[in-house]
Formats: structure tokens, C-alpha cells, sequence
């Protein structure tokens, strides 16, 4: 692919790159797209989920370790570029993080879309990966916010009347949501049960509505499937090694049952077929 080409995605914490299309982007960057990832928050109010780094020297110093875990990560995937928006971790509702006056989900909307357009206006890219508005699953402020302000950034970016201070209007062509098929999670389970394992998902999870129908795009990353697991190992405070939901399944099994990221186009030109498979189809250089 043309170096000119530019991948930028745009996760709410350390270690969403890590889950969300992280084979996605070592595809691209194999091909020779830059990419680009902004993380909004620090993810200090994370919970430690790996019961062996649970400890108070790692609480007391957990922003830095995060930092720390996600440079890891950046580049187990191959980011080039990493940039943080800047904002605190919103914590749950009720919660005292989520009061926290410095938080994402606290913070002035126009302001957090200003700090995005600056960095689409610097990098350039022509492909943008986000959230869908739909974040009842996960349930996070965060994950609403970084939806939020993403949609109103990608047009902005390129409007030469808005805010010159941030930098000359660079207009992206295609913006994607990260998607999740309920079929890869069936798909999933049925190979935890063929094999006799348990699986993680129990029936409110295999229950979910589906959103398959929205699912535009799908990229074959079989060859690159190994990084999703090193990255969320990576975050050793976040992902602890024996989870069965992340490692649970043989690795020749994984790469066997689903080898896809799937993705919603948002906006951009209208796909010639069916299903895309290039987050770049479509995309002039």
C-alpha cells in the first residue's frame, strides 16, 4: 500500500487497542499504512484484574504502570504513533473517579473534540476507527464520550471555517465503528464445548441482541491474529494470563474459527459489494 495512506484509531483506555482490532491495525501497518492511536484516558480507575499484580505498590502507582502497558502494547501491535488525549479515566457511574471534575466523561465536550481535530488535522488520515453510539454492552462513559466525539471530528477536521488555530482542514474519507458479532461468540462456545472446556460465556451472554445486521466490513486477518494476544498480555494489570474469555481456546482454534475484526462503516463512499474487505476500498491518494 501507498505510505501515504493513514489509519487512525481511537480507543477510550489502555488495553482497548489491545481488544478492539489490534490485528486489524498490525494488518495495515505490515502493508505499510502509518497508524496512529489515540487513547483518551489514563485508565486510573481501572480495577487490577490480574490477581498476581494486585498488590499496593502497583495501586499506588497504577496510572504510570498503565502507561507503561500500553506503550507495550502499541507495540506488540505496531502503532507508530501513540498519542493521549490527555483526559482522567471516568470510572463507573457512582463511583468517586466518576465525580472526578478532570475525568472524560466530565469534561467540555467542545474542548475534547477540539483536542481530536487537532490531531486528525496533524496525522492526516484517511481511514478513522471508533465507537458506535451503541455502547449498551460495555455500559462505560467513556466508550459513549469517545462516540461522542469522534462523529463530530471527523467533519470538522476537514472544515476550513472551524478553529484555523488547530491546524490546516484535513477532510478523512471513511469513518468505521469496531464491531462485535454475536457469531464469533457463538462460534467461541461451540469450540469450548466441542473440546470439552468450560466456556465463559453463560446464557445472558449468548442471548444478547445482535447486531450482525450492521456489520458492513469484514478484514481476513488470519496471519496476524497471534498480536491480539500478545497486546492484551501486555497489559498485565488488566488481563490476567489465565482468563479463560481471553486465552481460554488453543491458539490453532482460534485462528480456525473466526479470523475476521469485523467493522460498521459510518461514514464514506457506499461499498461495491456485500461486505468490504479493505477499510481502504474506495480511498484516493
Amino acid at each position: 500500500m501507498d505510505s501515504q495512506l493513514c489509519l487512525l484509531t481511537i480507543h477510550a483506555h489502555p488495553d482497548d487497542e489491545a481488544s478492539k482490532g489490534a490485528a486489524t491495525v498490525a494488518l495495515y501497518h505490515a502493508r505499510g499504512v502509518r497508524t496512529v492511536l489515540v487513547c483518551c484516558t489514563g485508565g486510573e480507575a481501572g480495577d487490577v484484574l490480574n490477581p498476581a499484580m494486585d498488590n499496593p505498590e502497583v495501586r499506588a502507582t497504577l496510572h504510570e504502570i498503565r502507561m507503561a502497558e500500553l506503550a507495550a502494547s502499541a507495540r506488540v501491535i505496531g502503532y507508530d504513533e501513540v498519542v493521549l488525549l490527555g483526559y482522567r479515566d471516568s470510572g463507573m457511574p457512582g463511583t468517586e473517579a466518576n465525580g472526578h471534575p478532570q475525568n472524560f466523561a466530565n469534561a467540555d465536550p467542545a474542548d475534547a473534540v477540539a483536542r481530536l481535530v487537532q490531531v486528525i488535522r496533524r496525522v492526516r488520515p484517511q481511514v478513522i476507527v471508533t465507537y458506535s453510539h451503541d455502547q449498551s454492552i460495555n455500559g462505560h462513559p467513556d466508550h459513549v464520550r469517545v462516540h461522542e466525539i469522534s462523529v463530530p471530528a471527523f467533519g470538522l477536521a476537514g472544515a476550513a471555517d472551524y478553529r484555523v488555530d488547530l491546524g490546516v482542514a484535513w477532510k478523512p474519507t471513511k469513518l468505521y465503528y469496531v464491531m462485535r458479532s454475536s457469531a464469533r461468540v457463538t462460534e467461541r462456545h461451540a469450540a469450548f464445548l466441542k473440546l470439552g472446556l468450560e466456556s465463559p460465556y453463560d446464557a445472558e451472554r449468548l442471548e444478547r441482541p445482535a447486531q450482525d445486521d450492521r456489520i458492513t466490513t469484514r478484514i481476513p486477518v488470519h496471519d496476524h491474529l497471534d498480536v491480539r494476544a500478545a497486546a492484551l498480555r501486555a497489559h498485565a494489570t488488566q488481563i490476567d494470563p489465565l482468563s479463560n474469555r481471553w486465552f481460554g481456546l488453543p491458539d490453532e482454534v482460534e485462528r480456525l474459527i473466526h479470523p475476521f475484526d469485523e467493522y460498521q462503516l459510518a461514514r464514506g463512499p457506499v461499498p461495491l459489494h456485500s461486505v468490504e474487505h479493505d477499510l481502504f476500498a474506495g480511498v484516493a491518494v
